[in-house]
């Protein structure tokens, strides 16, 4: 491999990535940077986790910091602009980035929906180099006038296949047409379809293809297991014995509840997990990256919404819980794992059923393997999981009241002044029930008891007959 000083990169850059032990480019990396440093327009073709972020930092740092520096910094003018697809995604690239920007005082900022803009306000306000952004929100921004990309020298797209998937190409492209046309512009992609060959032929002048395939790319480290259980009770029994295992690892599930129960499940079974998906807020999305990526949680449960941009080092498996839909989900779960040149585990747990759908999923994703029918206590199971970790107790959950209380809101107090009553004891029924959970006929209390004509117990003993009922409004 060649080093970073090597293929001409500035010496604070070098000094930056040595501290973090990377002193030897990637092959995406090798390949691209003498293009990007130079400031042509790039078409980058990479697997996942073949070392992409660092491929288009590197230059966009390095000439904003250099060749294309001066001036004062100005509010809403950022100077380098990158879209990702996800927040989770710009999340990454900006952490990836905020160090090498350093070297040179450049400042960063992210912009993603799903929390409130009003720091990002902030920080545009105050001038901004880099922003990393989802198209959505920037889109916003810059209808508000917060932002506007006219001095941006360097664009880069980032997963533009996976914003095509998502439906963000308009947006992408109205972006793109706000930038200038003479800018530097980069593009990555693990494929072209999807009208992501549009955009390249659209903004990218006179672009240099670098395509990195299976034989050189890091990624050929990943091992593919195809585990088959008889039912789904052995499923279960083979997804705690896979996570139990003392490195981390992903467990992807399909939906959003299943990732949330798996990780609830597991943490009660003494292996601390936690979930990511959809549902969360920004904040608790955030505090459960923390906590798998410092080892507080072993295991990471999650839909789709982590097969991309999720990077936490040093994740030796990841396991499909459930197939997924399509095998561009499957190549962008499993690289999760075996990242930047370490090894990694891929398991694809099936059902008799599923065989036959797995089996073309696997051929369209160009994944050769023999599934193996076993148990959670089979060899081939125990050699993968290696050594068991200790059982950690869970902490103890916060009891959430169940009801049964008085609300004293004022929604609450309006309600029962209408009535006329202060609560449910002893309160007129309705359509000969007196209470809000009551039996059959007319009952005059909340649990009462069964048969037409026969009155309840109240809630404090105070249901009457609703044939005395009847006889009084006879009367």
């Amino acid at each position: 491999m060649t080093t970073f000083a090597e293929l001409g990169l500035p010496a604070p850059l070098v000094a930056v990535l040595e501290k973090d032990g990377k002193t030897e480019a990637f092959p995406i990396q090798e390949d691209t940077l003498p293009d990007t440093l130079a400031g042509r327009d790039v078409l980058g073709r990479g697997k996942t986790g073949s070392g992409k972020t660092i491929a288009f930092a590197l230059p966009l740092v390095a000439r904003l910091g250099g060749v294309l520096s001066g001036g004062k910094r100005q509010p809403g003018r950022p100077l380098g602009l990158i879209l990702a697809p996800t927040r989770e995604l710009a999340t990454q690239i900006a952490a990836t980035i905020a160090p090498l920007a350093e070297a040179y005082n450049l400042t960063t900022t992210t912009i993603f929906g799903g929390v409130s803009q009003g720091r990002q306000v902030d920080a545009l306000r105050r001038g901004v180099d880099i922003v990393v952004a989802c198209p959505g929100r920037l889109e916003d921004l810059m209808k508000q006038g917060y932002v506007k990309l006219d001095a941006v020298e360097i664009t880069i797209l980032d997963e533009a296949d996976h914003m095509a998937d998502l439906g963000f190409l308009p947006g992408v492209t109205r972006i793109m047409e706000a930038t200038p046309s003479n800018g530097q512009r980069l593009l990555f992609s693990a494929t072209l379809d999807n009208g992501v060959d549009k955009l390249v032929r659209k903004f990218l002048t006179d672009a240099k293809m670098h395509s990195v395939d299976e034989a050189n790319s890091p990624v050929a480290a990943m091992t593919h297991n195809v585990y088959e259980v008889s039912s789904v009770d052995a499923k279960k029994d083979l997804i705690k014995k896979l996570a139990s295992g003392q490195g981390r690892r992903i467990l992807f599930t399909r939906t959003k509840h299943a990732a949330k129960k798996l990780a609830k499940q597991l943490t009660d079974s003494g292996i601390p997990s936690v979930d990511l998906h959809g549902n969360l807020s920004q904040n608790q999305r955030d505090r459960n990256l923390a906590a798998f990526g410092s080892g507080e949680a072993r295991v990471l449960v999650a839909t789709d919404v982590a097969a991309r941009g999720v990077h936490v080092d040093n994740v030796e498996l990841v396991v499909h819980v459930d197939p997924p839909m399509e095998h561009k989900a499957y190549l962008h779960r499993s690289g999760r794992t075996a990242r930047a040149g370490s090894e990694g585990q891929v398991v694809t747990i099936c059902l008799p059923e599923q065989r036959r759908d797995l089996g073309a999923l696997l051929r369209k994703a160009a994944i050769t393997v023999t599934p193996v029918l076993v148990t959670a206590n089979s060899d081939v199971v125990n050699e993968l999981v290696g050594p068991i970790a200790a059982y950690v107790k869970p902490a103890p959950r916060a009891i959430q009241p169940q009801g049964g209380g008085r609300s004293n809101g004022a929604n609450a107090q309006r309600k029962r002044a209408s009535r006329g009553t202060g609560g449910f004891a002893g309160a007129p029924s309705r359509g000969g029930q007196g209470g809000r959970s009551g039996g059959q006929g007319g009952q005059g209390g909340r649990s009462g008891g069964q048969g037409s004509g026969q009155g309840g117990q109240s809630r404090t003993g105070g249901g009457r007959p609703a044939q005395a009922r009847s006889q009084q409004r006879s009367r």
